[in-house]
């Protein structure tokens, strides 16, 4: 099964660190070695890139824990196949544009028997369940909107239904911003975990590496972190729900959907 990383942040912030850690997932501390992807959002700059190797051995993923990229909100994704062969067009993050805004999404999971009609402009460049239900979820989007961009708590209302329909298919963690805010649903797996003044000291658990986030943050800064298992040692991660979804916004939570009971397909 695939993993996920994002960070939502109240200041433009670099990821580094946690990416770091996050890439050794990919090929070295775990076996999700058919590709790999990071999406950067800074204010209107959308930025995404993908490739079908394992980002533990990664020249570019390297780079990407190396050079800061500041950014409000990031995705991250290493991908552990199970529908859809070893391509750049199957690899997370995916990206679509609907009412003037970039859209990034991110899946865990495995979907049973979803094929959904796809009528519309959203049609998927690959082979994977994860790509359909993002494609599927903006047609619902612009079908319902139109091409009028709500807030996110109108916005997190009217998908938190939707997901729940698609993770009867199956697992369905997932990832989605525009870049202004973050959502996150869990059907089986994720945890987040909230970095705000005073910060510590934090370690990976995916490698041995430190680091005194005193040093690199100020007292303005806040930030959300959400993984499908927590990258760092003694910080208070907390697990989703099944079924709960949360909105993250400026590195607070301003959305919070109670955790449901889901019949995934067996």
């Amino acid at each position: 099964m695939c993993e996920l990383f994002a960070l939502n942040s109240h200041l433009p912030a670099a990821a580094t660190f946690s990416l770091k850690g996050f890439a050794a997932r990919g090929g070295r501390t775990a076996d999700h070695v058919d590709g790999w992807g990071v999406a950067f959002h800074a204010g209107e700059r959308c930025e995404v890139v993908v490739e079908d190797s394992p980002a533990a051995h990664s020249e570019l993923a390297r780079h990407y824990g190396q050079h800061a990229i500041a950014a409000r909100n990031v995705i991250a994704h290493v991908r552990k196949a199970t529908q859809g062969v070893r391509a750049v067009q199957n690899c997370h993050p995916f990206r679509r544009e609907w009412a003037g805004r970039s859209w990034v999404f991110a899946h865990n999971g495995d979907l049973k028997d979803f094929h959904p009609p796809l009528d519309g402009r959203f049609q998927p460049a690959g082979q994977t369940d994860s790509e359909r239900a993002f494609c599927w979820l903006l047609q619902r989007l612009e079908q319902h909107f139109g091409d009028e961009l709500p807030d996110w708590d109108l916005l997190a209302a009217t998908l938190t239904p939707w997901l729940h329909e698609i993770a009867e298919h199956g697992r369905f963690n997932l990832l989605l911003t525009d870049g202004r805010a973050l959502l996150a649903h869990a059907s089986t797996r994720l945890h987040w975990l909230q970095r705000r003044p005073p910060f510590g000291h934090v370690s990976l658990r995916d490698g041995d590496l430190s680091l005194d986030l005193d040093t690199l943050n100020g007292p303005q800064d806040r930030m959300v972190l959400v993984a499908t298992e927590p990258l760092t040692h003694a910080e208070p991660w907390q697990a989703f729900e099944a079924g709960e979804v949360r909105v993250f916004e400026g590195g607070d939570c301003r959305f919070v959907s109670p955790g449901v009971a889901v019949r995934a397909a067996a």
